[in-house]
């Protein structure tokens, strides 16, 4: 993950085709609700004033995050898997009565599902990137982006160049052995 940028630009057509690849993943009953939010130029500063303010920058633990030139917000409407699986090819299950129904709520599934692609996709065309939460800036960025009510936010993915950076505190953490966490045919 990416948490430093050169301040260079990011071009238009690359940052298209890494989106149209993430509009291209699972979405249960073909909803289709994912919707890409894209800022760059002043956007991403007002993002930045948005769900950062000035004041606490200079403790903020990684200036060089300012400087990606684009960032997406991958957002699912909840209400649209409900009104889809209110249609007759899919009432049967149930789904339709409301989002408690959903034992997995596949918005979210799909909206993660859609920012993995853009991880992969974003580091397959060169660039670095890194997915964090808007955590309690969503109605703000909302707001402050005309987001329609009844969409949220998966998160916020940052794109660029990468500069060099200190690693995360968390970079270091060592992954489970393989055959500790694929199990096959029992557990």
């Amino acid at each position: 993950m990416t948490r430093a940028y050169r301040a260079e630009p990011v071009d238009a057509v690359v940052v298209d085709e890494i989106l149209d690849l993430a509009r291209r993943g699972p979405s249960a009953g073909k909803t289709d609700s994912l919707q890409f939010l894209v800022l760059d130029g002043a956007d991403v500063a007002r993002y930045w004033d948005t769900t950062l303010p000035v004041d606490t920058r200079p403790s903020f633990p990684w200036p060089q995050l300012l400087d990606a030139p684009v960032l997406v917000i991958p957002w699912v409407e909840p209400g649209a898997y409900v009104r889809r699986y209110r249609e007759a090819d899919k009432a049967r299950t149930g789904l339709g009565d409301g989002q408690d129904a959903w034992s997995v709520p596949y918005w979210w599934v799909d909206g993660g599902a859609a920012a993995m692609t853009i991880l992969l996709a974003a580091a397959d065309a060169g660039l670095g990137a890194l997915l964090f939460g808007l955590f309690e800036h969503e109605d703000d960025v909302r707001n402050e982006f005309g987001v329609p009510d009844g969409f949220r936010a998966i998160g916020t993915i940052s794109l660029g160049h990468p500069a060099p950076g200190r690693p995360s505190m968390s970079a270091g953490r060592k992954r489970p052995p393989f055959d500790t966490v694929v199990h096959r045919g029992d557990w």
